[in-house]
């Protein structure tokens, strides 16, 4: 991802893929739902302050795993991979 930069708030996620299949084995019919999880690929420098200076992403770096609300995310692909663009105040938590 060193040719994507997010700009502002904005987080960019690789999401992580749901696999729909029982305890059994049985595959299910794959949900249409959008992911609530992913890895965090890149990082923006965070939003401006009402005086303009910056007020850095705290706590979230790139490699971590995120939730974040259900809705909150703009999907886009690049080079064939599927990723996510999310605000930083719209991430939830950070998985440990």
């Amino acid at each position: 991802m060193a040719n994507l930069l997010p700009l502002g708030e904005h987080i960019v996620v690789k999401p992580k893929e749901k696999i729909n299949q029982t305890s059994s084995g049985i595959l299910l019919p794959e949900k249409e739902e959008r992911p609530e999880e992913g890895e965090v690929v890149a990082v923006g420098p965070g939003a401006r302050g009402h005086d303009g200076s910056r007020m850095p992403i705290d706590g979230i770096a790139v490699g971590d795993t995120v939730l974040f609300k259900k809705y909150s995310a703009d999907e886009f692909k690049l080079d064939g991979e599927r990723y996510l663009v999310v605000r930083e105040s719209d991430v939830i938590a950070k998985v440990n």
